[in-house]
């Protein structure tokens, strides 16, 4: 090889090295310029919440104003003093007054004995065959009465299976 295919082969690989460095630059430099891009348009993102915020903020403090002019011009509300709260039943029952000429009876509620023995009600029976309805129902294995401990703990099974089946 000649002295000046060696120089030209030489000078190539310089300008080939020199333009790969600056690309390297100038990729760094976009690099660089888009981070700052993306960095300013979160800070405008945040600056627009910010905005929103205290828009927010202002409409409020603004219709509290409006509230509170309307309050004292139109309906003169006050906050409750302690002295307005009650302490029991009794002293809500002092402010009442007794019943006017006309006055509805008021309404009572009836109450019953539960001799001991039976439940609070009494157990339902078939309007078709007038036989109590546990009679009635089919038994699978063996007929045993429900109580609440066991009812429980055949609705916590069942609640685990649907999570599980979920």
């Amino acid at each position: 090889m000649t002295p000046h295919g060696k120089l030209r082969r030489i000078g190539w690989i310089a300008a080939l090295a020199t333009c790969t460095a600056l690309y390297l630059l100038l990729h760094i430099k976009v690099q660089s310029v888009s981070s700052e891009v993306i960095r300013a348009e979160r800070q405008i993102v945040a600056l627009e919440q910010q905005k929103l915020l205290l828009e927010t903020e202002f409409e409020t403090r603004s219709n509290q104003l409006q509230l509170a002019a309307w309050n004292r011009v139109d309906f003169g509300y006050t906050a409750p003093s302690a002295a307005q709260f009650l302490d029991n039943e009794r002293q809500l029952a002092s402010f009442g007054s007794p019943r006017g000429p006309g006055a509805p009876e008021p309404i009572r509620v009836a109450s019953a004995t539960v001799p001991e023995g039976q439940g609070a009600f009494p157990a339902m029976v078939s309007p078709l065959t007038g036989k109590a309805l546990a009679a009635e129902v089919p038994a699978r294995g063996t007929h045993k009465p429900v109580d609440s401990t066991t009812l429980g703990q055949r609705l916590v099974r069942l609640n685990a299976r649907e999570v599980a089946a979920e």
